[in-house]
């Protein structure tokens, strides 16, 4: 059993019957009344978000786990194949369980969650960013940075995101894997 000082971004916890990773995490301390943590819940069986509030002390049942490296082999429509960095076995995982699924790239390391009771993938874990190369996009006018105005570009994988109007095709790109949102251009 951990308490409510345990709390953590990534911790996995059990709740109302199901396991929920923690992904937003705030302990606040009012000038009156008892402190209190504010959480927002990730469900790992059905991707659903809560918010929740547990009062200060509060004791949360904590699932254990394990984390590996994997290497993204491949994907056919709802399940996506890795292989372990350090055995070389391979694990398929559904669609749904990971964030932002099109802005993975064959080769990409990620960090997947293992519950050890059962052996059952919980999550995935992507690295905070990735670059991709930008496959179509509208051409960029000169001189069109002045303003936030953004446009849609697909990228190597698929995946479409906005971003700004000098952008072309053939650029690489950094995206910012937690909201799949354009953070820069790479040179």
């Amino acid at each position: 059993m951990a308490s409510t000082s345990d709390i953590r971004k990534g911790l996995c916890i059990k709740y109302n019957h199901d396991i929920f990773k923690v992904i937003e995490f705030l302990h606040v301390k009012p000038g009156k009344g008892p402190a209190f943590v504010r959480t927002k819940l990730k469900s790992v069986t059905n991707g659903k978000v809560i918010d929740n509030t547990f009062p200060s002390g509060h004791k949360i049942d904590e699932v254990k786990v394990m984390t590996s490296q994997y290497q993204f082999l491949y994907n056919d429509s709802d399940y996506y194949y890795f292989m372990n960095n350090d055995d070389y076995n391979q694990i398929t995982i559904e669609k749904s369980k990971i964030d932002y699924p099109d802005l993975l790239k064959e080769g990409e390391n990620v960090t997947i969650i293992i519950n050890t009771e059962d052996n059952n993938p919980l999550s995935v874990d992507m690295p905070l960013n990735v670059t991709l190369e930008v496959t179509h996009t509208e051409p960029g006018v000169k001189g069109n940075t002045a303003t936030n105005a953004t446009k849609p570009a697909t990228l190597e994988t698929g995946a479409i995101v906005n971003v700004p109007l000098f952008i072309n095709e053939g650029d690489k790109v950094k995206i910012d894997t937690e909201k799949g949102q354009y953070l820069e251009r790479i040179k």
